[in-house]
This record gives C-alpha cells, sequence and structure tokens, in this order.
C-alpha cells in the first residue's frame, strides 16, 4: 500500500521566515567572498592572537564560515597550518558542531514550518523517516561518509523531528576521522613526503573513494 501524507499549505507567516531564512544565508555567503577567510592560509594567524583565545576565536569564525557554506576541507586544512593536529583538531571539532548547530537552528525556526509540507516522493519521504526515527545513527553515517554535502545534512535534520541534542552528538562524532585526516594533512602541509602526511591524505583518498561507490551502487538500486 503506497504511504499517504496529509500535508497543509505552508501560511504566509512560514514563508516570510524562509525568505528571512535565505536573506540571511545569502549575506553571510557574501560576506565572506568579501572577506575571503582562506586568506589566513597564506598571511598567517594575526600575531597578536595566541593560545586558547586564538583557538576559541577559530573556532568561532569556523562555524560562521561552515553556515555560509565555505568548504570544511578547507578550514580544516587552515586548523592544522595555523595550530597543528593537536589545538587543530579541537578548533575544527568545535567549528564543526557550532556550525551545523547554527544551520540547524536557523532551519527549524525559520524554514521548517515552510518546507516541510512540501516533501514529496518516496525518497524525500524515506530519507525524512529515517531522521525522524532513528535520528542519531542516521546523521552519524551521514558524518562519516564525506560524500554526504555538510548543509545539506545539516538542514535535512532541521527539517525532520529529529532532536537537537542528538543532531550534536552525532555530529561531533562522525566528524572526527575525516576532521583529523584534513588538520594531521594542514599540519603537516610543510613536509608533503613525510608519513603522517601520506597517511592522512591516503585516508582521506580513500574514504572519497567509499562515499563515490556507494552513492553509484545506492542510484543503481534506485
Amino acid at each position: 500500500m503506497s504511504e499517504v501524507t496529509t500535508l497543509s499549505r505552508p501560511r504566509p507567516a512560514s514563508w516570510a521566515r524562509l525568505a528571512l531564512l535565505v536573506v540571511l544565508l545569502s549575506g553571510a555567503a557574501a560576506s565572506v567572498l568579501v572577506w575571503e577567510p582562506q586568506r589566513l592560509l597564506a598571511h598567517g594567524w594575526p600575531a597578536h592572537l595566541t593560545g586558547a583565545a586564538a583557538v576559541v576565536l577559530f573556532a568561532a569564525g569556523y562555524g560562521l564560515c561552515a553556515l555560509a557554506f565555505v568548504p570544511r576541507p578547507l578550514l580544516n586544512v587552515g586548523a592544522g597550518a595555523l595550530f597543528g593536529a593537536q589545538a587543530g583538531l579541537p578548533a575544527a571539532l568545535a567549528g564543526t558542531v557550532l556550525g551545523a548547530g547554527l544551520a540547524f537552528v536557523l532551519g527549524r525556526i525559520l524554514g521548517r514550518d515552510a518546507l516541510r509540507p512540501l516533501l514529496r516522493g518516496r525518497v524525500l519521504l524515506a530519507a525524512d523517516r529515517q531522521l525522524s526515527e532513528h535520528g542519531f545513527r542516521t546523521m552519524l553515517a551521514m558524518r562519516l561518509f564525506p560524500g554526504v554535502p555538510f548543509a545539506a545534512a545539516n538542514y535535512s535534520a532541521s527539517l525532520s523531528r529529529m532532536r537537537l541534542a542528538p543532531f550534536l552528538l552525532a555530529t561531533a562524532l562522525g566528524s572526527v576521522p575525516n576532521t583529523g585526516a584534513y588538520v594531521i594533512a594542514g599540519s603537516r602541509a610543510a613536509t608533503p613526503t613525510s608519513p603522517v602526511f601520506l597517511v592522512a591524505m591516503g585516508f582521506i583518498a580513500v574514504t572519497g573513494l567509499a562515499a563515490v561507490v556507494v552513492a553509484a551502487r545506492t542510484r543503481r538500486r534506485r
């Protein structure tokens, strides 16, 4: 028996909140293009910012940049290059969780009422049901596979009935392997022939290839 869903039409206020979300995200993306945070990789961290304060500030900036769709591999490499693996990994993970949490909250408050009634099709409904009923393990798997876009996972979860706490926990745990690999690669970028750098890059390549294979098999099954 086919699945039947009762969907109500979004109210005008819901569309207004969605429009606000689009404006906020567009403004964030535009500000990143103007500010060009990637310049930190070329010019280094400001000399007067050191220690824990620098790591905390970087994590906050990372979260805002991730919300503005800056590619996380670039941010992770930057964390390793600026702070090394020991401090760079906590900074990158904190920024990852912050960026994901901001996207989830904004999507839940501003976008959910307008977009959720528009869910159609078996694939979208199945994804929504999976996140709503098995949110933690589903999000954990999505974070472990680098082929799932960061922003897409965030906003998909925000539209579902998944709660914020398991979303953040799954993001933190699932992001460790690939984030760590990029941070370590960034910390050893000056010695690209070192065994540590080569192992990190090999891990990134293998997980990326695995994501491509899984995506291709999934498409063939559908």
